[in-house]
């Protein structure tokens, strides 16, 4: 598998591409790419697009999502609103990464600072077909907390 990168106009690609922090790592860490080379202030409750100075080329049939890093998720409330984000194999914009700080402090996001991660993996378009009916099962119509303790 392999995804092609551009750099954006003025990125700082001494950053380097994506990588993996370890043999097993399913995700690849992606940093900030600020153009001031500075940092942002996400305050308490607040979301912003921090971007990463990349464009890709994604296969067709495959997706990239864009996760959260759980260190921060779990240390400083810091996640991503729209996680998984989905990026098309047909989009070759800018790559940015929505942060969103669900922590009780500001939270400072430096240049070059490991922000979230992106995780390649297939997709299978379907067929959509209207139909009289649907087939039983045992759960039926059972919904929210139907199958055990909610």
């Amino acid at each position: 598998m392999r995804i092609e990168f551009l750099w954006d106009e003025g990125a700082d690609q001494t950053l380097g591409l994506p990588f993996y922090a370890s043999a097993g790592a399913a995700g690849a860490d992606l940093r900030a790419n600020l153009p001031d080379r500075g940092e942002v202030i996400l305050q308490a409750g607040a979301r912003a697009l921090i971007p990463t100075g990349l464009r890709m080329a994604i296969p067709y049939g495959f997706e990239v999502q864009i996760r959260p890093r759980s260190g921060l998720a779990l240390k400083h409330g810091i996640t991503l609103p729209n996680s998984p984000g989905t990026i098309d194999s047909d989009y070759r914009g800018p790559l940015g990464v929505i942060m969103m700080n669900a922590g009780q402090e500001p939270f400072v996001i430096n240049h070059g600072e490991r922000i979230a991660q992106m995780v390649v993996a297939p997709v299978i378009r379907a067929d959509f077909e209207l139909v009289e009916t649907l087939s039983d099962t045992m759960r039926g119509d059972g919904g929210f907390g139907s199958t055990g303790r909610s």
